[in-house]
């Protein structure tokens, strides 16, 4: 299997996957990070923070949008160089995320621009931000 090559990719272009938060994602990437604040493993904890609950890592959210340019656009053989991010809402356990990337610029050396964002089921915007990649030769 292979991704779509520098040469295939048109501006505007899109790609989208959805994914919805469990309990064992967030515990199992708490595992595999190490990262074990208790905002998102803790629920009496996480009741008193600034959330009001449990949240999920942002790291999480944004690991969607490498599912999205891994698997789809551009896809197999990518090489992820850049990723900005701002989480706008938190995203909680149950809630589905649609991850979707949008081509927005060609630049030099074979390297594609995307814009980047997660929604939830509602439609409310949780992470933006814009990924750079090499495409698949």
């Amino acid at each position: 299997m292979k991704g779509i090559t520098y040469q295939e990719i048109e501006i505007g272009r899109k790609a989208e996957i959805s994914k919805t938060i469990t309990e064992a994602d967030i515990v199992l990437f708490a595992g595999v990070t190490g990262d074990f604040n208790p905002v998102h493993l803790d629920q009496v904890w996480a009741s008193n923070s600034f959330f009001k609950g449990r949240i999920a890592h942002g790291m999480l959210t944004a690991g969607l949008i490498s599912a999205v340019l891994g698997n789809k656009l551009p896809g197999p053989g990518t090489i992820y160089l850049k990723q900005s991010l701002e989480f706008t809402a938190p995203v909680r356990i149950g809630d589905t995320i649609k991850a979707e990337v949008e081509v927005i610029e060609k630049l030099e050396k074979g390297r594609v621009k995307f814009k980047t964002t997660c929604t939830n089921q509602e439609g409310k915007t949780v992470l933006l931000g814009e990924a750079e990649v090499i495409p698949p030769r």
